[in-house]
């Protein structure tokens, strides 16, 4: 995963967003998105080599505003179910 996470930041993916009280932050908390104002560009699931409890899968997503950044969840048994309903209300990059 950190390797994918360095070429996003290499392509301008640079803020880190962290899900609080149904809504996206900046790990500063300096601003904050609704689902509305968000676009999930891509997703990357991962699994752990040894321990399937190490599943993630990883955002990348550009805002209403133009910033772009990354936000990573467990997956499968340990996801959000907040946060996964909260991106359902996102919109979805058609190069997917």
């Amino acid at each position: 995963m950190s390797e994918v996470v360095k070429t996003l930041k290499d392509r301008g993916y640079t803020l880190d967003f962290i899900y609080r009280d149904n809504k996206l932050l900046t790990t500063d908390k300096e601003k904050s998105y609704q689902a509305e104002d968000l676009t999930i560009i891509d997703e990357y699931r991962f699994e752990g080599d040894s321990d399937p409890a190490d599943m993630a899968i990883l955002y990348s997503i550009e805002t209403q505003d133009g910033d772009k950044g990354t936000l990573v969840d467990a997956y499968g048994a340990d996801s959000s179910l907040e946060l996964e309903k909260f991106l359902k209300n996102a919109h979805h990059s058609e190069n997917k």
